[in-house]
């Protein structure tokens, strides 16, 4: 597991990663790490860029929606409410000069769905990938 420093999950299952880089770096960053692993993108949100289209300012934000219908499909089978947390987001926010990624963490879904303990294995590699890509 990541240091506290990089990687922290709090209570209301969210797991947060410090980036050490800029903020356009990271989210590259994270699509490339996705794609090489076979993780399909579904969906690059760039919020910041929405709140201007309505004039209101926002540091940079983006979502970024993806997922594996190989590790996806198995929790949605076990039960179909948790198709309301996937396919899997994370968050790059910047503040004050600060870039962090933020997702729910596994044992959070796993969790609120009341999915088989086993299947924690089919969320657990994203947080593991994300570690890995900001080098936490």
């Amino acid at each position: 597991m990541a240091s506290s420093d990089t990687h922290r999950n709090d209570s209301a299952g969210i797991a947060s990663f410090k980036s050490p880089y800029a903020f356009d770096d990271t989210v590259q960053r994270l699509l490339a790490a996705l794609a090489n692993h076979g993780v399909k993108v579904f969906a690059t949100i760039d919020q910041q860029a929405e709140a201007l289209a309505v004039g209101l300012s926002m540091s940079p934000t983006a979502l970024i929606l993806f997922g594996n219908p190989m590790a996806g499909t198995p929790l949605m089978l076990a039960n179909p409410q948790s198709g309301v947390d996937l396919p899997l987001k994370a968050l790059v926010v910047e503040s004050q000069g600060s870039v962090d990624v933020i997702i729910n963490s596994a044992k959070y879904i796993i969790e609120r769905h009341a999915l088989p303990a086993e299947l924690i294995a089919n969320l657990a590699p994203v947080e593991r990938l994300i570690a890995g890509v900001l080098g936490s």
